[in-house]
């Protein structure tokens, strides 16, 4: 049979022996892929941290490309797509780039429309599903501001194409909602899909001797066993444990700025990051390790590693490899000049070179004050100031429309808003990877330890691929045996 022959092939992919878990899931894989009856059917495939999904998916992808069958390879945003192309030795793009298209417009805003599928008889395959959000937000440019449901959309246009969503459960849920609607079957069938659905649940073999994962599945039972609003006790937390491991350990904040330098010696900045609870806390360290390691008196400079924090469609105009510059992209500051205040705020313009789109160099103005700033970016009302401020200088330009068209070009009122990202929040780390991970865990309550915190510690372990070192956590999170000095 044809479904036996791919489960074999796929198998034989593998650089391991399967287990009936795995062995499993690679047969409704397969019967999935080649089922030509099924319309509007979705495979969900659910797992955990070190269950092998990420190896079952690039075994798939190399295995389908042998046989010419096409797939398509998307995740919600740049670094997580450079992850998926990594492992699947592919090229991925964000969902973005791939569904939506931009159309300029009457208002002077360049809004993305969904775009055609002129795919036939392909796979589409989405990993990091859990950061899929389907809610609607104010100031809306992408369709119809609902990604899940642009994107299922667009892939059922396409002629005889199918969708495969894959995704961690225990990670955090998109800001603002309390799950994943990606990774839920009941919101899936209530958009009129049929779901074949398949959970991940065994750590595999090989990842045994890892700590990070030990530690992240005692986590995620504790998270999976606890209701949403109720608030763990101190006694009842997973107990995390570093002895007998060598890729966790914890330190204290006297050891953390030659931590970090040697982390950067031995993995580079680009492979090293700090995962912290609030904005606040990523200036304090993200200021630190400029002074402290890099030695930088400037307050930018080149080599400084910085992250967007808002879209930008603006800058990207230009630039074939990229479609615009997303909220959480990072870059290295290549070159910097004419630093000006204006409108009450401070520009420069600078030279960025994007790691995740293939190390594309665009030119563009940066807001400064974003830098250090404790919110996400700027506020609402900032926003609305710096327009009206801008605005000012065309009052002469009478109509209303035209004047508003001016301003939506105007370099200022477009300036990339900007933070380091040497350190950086959950949310902002979410669907990435590094070799080395940092996890602060910052001033907490015994209110505070809840499944949301859960969460967020789970997701911030499983970010590091290498080693994991926990900075200022209280010894009661740890078995009793740990050492602390």
């Amino acid at each position: 049979m044809l479904n036996d022959f791919l489960y074999n092939e796929i198998t034989n992919k593998l650089n391991f022996d399967a287990s009936e878990e795995q062995k499993k899931i690679l047969k409704k894989l397969s019967n999935f892929v080649l089922s030509v009856n099924e319309q509007n059917e979705i495979f969900l495939l659910k797992g955990y941290a070190g269950t092998g999904k990420t190896s079952i998916i690039a075994a798939l992808v190399k295995t389908l490309k042998k046989h010419n069958i096409k797939t398509v390879l998307l995740a919600p945003t740049g670094r997580a797509a450079k992850v998926l192309s990594k492992y699947a030795k592919k090229d991925a793009f964000t969902i973005h780039k791939k569904i939506y298209r931009q159309q300029s417009s009457s208002d002077g805003f360049g809004k993305f429309v969904l775009d055609v599928n002129l795919h036939k008889e392909t796979i589409f395959i989405v990993d990091e599903a859990s950061m899929i959000s389907n809610k609607t937000y104010e100031n809306v440019n992408f369709g119809s501001g609902k990604l899940l449901d642009d994107l299922t959309e667009y892939v059922y246009s396409g002629n005889k194409c199918k969708l495969i969503l894959i995704g961690d459960t225990a990670q955090l849920p998109p800001v603002k909602l309390d799950i994943s609607p990606a990774l839920d079957k009941n919101f899936l069938k209530s958009c009129g899909y049929n779901v074949i659905e398949e959970e991940m649940t065994e750590v595999a073999r090989q990842k045994k001797d890892s700590g990070i994962l030990y530690n992240a599945d005692k986590i995620r039972k504790t998270l999976t066993e606890t209701k949403n609003t109720q608030k763990i006790k101190i006694e009842k937390f997973p107990k995390i444990k570093t002895s007998g491991f060598n890729d966790i350990k914890h330190i204290n904040g006297k050891d953390v700025i030659e931590e970090i330098s040697d982390a950067y010696d031995k993995y580079s900045e680009q492979e090293t990051v700090i995962i912290c609870r609030s904005n606040k806390r990523a200036n304090r360290y993200n200021q630190g390790i400029r002074a402290n390691v890099h030695y930088k008196e400037d307050e930018i400079t080149a080599g400084d590693i910085i992250m967007t924090v808002k879209n930008n469609y603006f800058w990207a105009e230009d630039y074939e490899e990229i479609d615009f510059i997303a909220n959480g992209d990072t870059a290295e500051i290549i070159g910097i000049s004419n630093y000006t205040e204006k409108y009450g705020y401070r520009f420069a313009d600078a030279v960025l070179k994007f790691f995740d789109y293939k190390n594309v160099e665009i030119k563009a103005k940066i807001l400064l004050n974003t830098l250090t700033s404790d919110t996400a970016s700027l506020s609402y009302e900032e926003n609305k100031e710096l327009y009206k401020k801008i605005e000012e200088e065309y009052l002469n330009i009478k109509s209303k429309k035209n004047r508003f068209k001016k301003i939506r070009k105007n370099p200022y009122f477009n300036a990339l808003q900007i933070k380091f990202a040497y350190a950086v929040t959950c949310h902002k780390a979410q669907g990435g990877q590094w070799k080395k991970v940092f996890v602060d865990q910052g001033w907490i309550t015994d209110n505070m330890i809840n499944k949301e915190y859960l969460r967020w510690l789970y997701t911030a372990f499983t970010r590091a691929e290498k080693e994991l070192t926990l900075i200022n956590f209280s010894k009661y999170f740890f078995e009793e045996n740990e050492i602390f000095y």
